[in-house]
């Protein structure tokens, strides 16, 4: 199999595990890093040895040795502007959620990707949580029989949901639970959602930004399937980055029950206390292994790019996440179910609530 040359823009948290990620990688010839904060920059060159290390990532774009982009860069609002040069330059893309702030960008980016004939994906990357592909397996080899309910819940430590809810306006169904309607969707394929009632409940978070401390929200799906997921980010402060999650999937024929909350993994220090390890989101560095997601996505996308292979996650997939987030955000700020695909009333309230955001 040849190599190819890859880039990463963004290399923070979730940009350094890709870039670490691919520096090990045999299929890569050449990596290049993209960071803005100088300090990081030099921190992420002395881990992954890339050939270039910049802060402009239009160095990046420029360069038409470059291949693959990974695009991990924050605040939220510069993935579309940055993944929409990287394909006019006819690069593959991995960008990392959300696809964009608004459905019309999100449009023209799918668009754009098959006007270019580039790979384009959404770093959803709870599909390569070992559990969640146990319960794709379980639902469509027929062991749950016909899946009736599930339910997610997902909690996080207010120091990063504070970190993630000061950088955006967002609410916690679209930076948090984004990640469980992805992945219930792809479980219950080939269903649609169809209608969306969601709740909102402050606390913590408001004085710090307005946000909700929790979102629930009820999709019905079109073939009846009810989805129940709950996302919170203010978790007294603990492990770095800490992740709960409980998960329901109850069919007609069995139930499956995934704790995935990390309390088999406890460290009790007298330094420290009680620490939950290897329980973030997208994983944590253990030595010469990941412990997570992330690694095994940023590999899989390298090979779909040199196989020619279906992405894990479509861009047309990640859309329908976007407008049912979206739903649920209207849904909680008028108190009323939302009907998919939105309508232009919905459609109207959306863009007010962000215009009254922004202001």
């Amino acid at each position: 199999m040849r190599q190819v040359e890859v880039a990463v823009i963004g290399a923070g948290w979730c940009g350094g595990i890709r870039a670490v990620t691919l520096s090990r990688s045999a299929l890569v010839d050449k990596l290049h890093i993209c960071e803005i904060r100088p300090e990081r920059l030099e921190e992420i060159a002395a881990e992954t040895n890339p050939a270039t290390a910049t802060t402009d990532y239009m160095d990046i774009i420029n360069n038409p040795a470059i291949e693959v982009v990974y695009i991990s860069t924050t605040p939220e609002q510069t993935h579309y502007p940055i993944a929409r040069a990287c394909m006019k330059a006819g690069k593959h893309v991995l960008l990392e959620k959300p696809l964009a702030l608004e459905l019309a960008e999100a449009d023209e980016l799918i668009a754009l990707s098959h006007e270019k004939n580039v790979k384009f994906t959404v770093g959803y990357s709870q599909r390569f949580n070992p559990k969640i592909a146990f319960a794709k397996k379980s639902i469509a080899d027929g062991t749950l029989g016909k899946v009736v309910n599930v339910m997610v819940s997902r909690h996080l430590s207010r120091n990063l949901g504070k970190k993630i809810a000061n950088r955006v306006k967002l609410s916690p169904a679209a930076m948090e639970s984004t990640h469980d309607l992805d992945f219930v969707f792809w479980l219950l394929e080939p269903a649609k959602p169809v209608r969306v009632y969601s709740q909102g409940a402050y606390g913590y978070m408001k004085d710090l930004n307005g946000s909700y401390d929790c979102m629930w929200s009820t999709v019905t799906m079109d073939d009846g399937t009810l989805v129940v997921i709950g996302g919170g980010w203010n978790l007294p402060p603990s492990y770095p980055n800490y992740c709960g999650t409980w998960i329901e999937i109850t069919g007609t024929d069995g139930a499956l029950i995934l704790d995935d909350t990390s309390r088999d993994n406890w460290l009790n220090t007298v330094a420290d206390g009680t620490q939950y390890p290897m329980s973030t989101m997208p994983g944590e560095q253990v030595d010469h292994v990941f412990a997570g997601q992330m690694g095994p996505e940023t590999i899989h996308f390298l090979e779909a790019v040199l196989l020619d292979k279906d992405v894990m996650v479509s861009p047309e997939h990640a859309r329908i996440v976007m407008e049912t987030y979206s739903a649920a955000d209207v849904s909680a700020e008028i108190d009323e179910p939302v009907k998919l695909p939105l309508s232009n009333q919905a459609l109207a309230q959306l863009a007010d609530m962000k215009a009254q955001n922004a202001g």
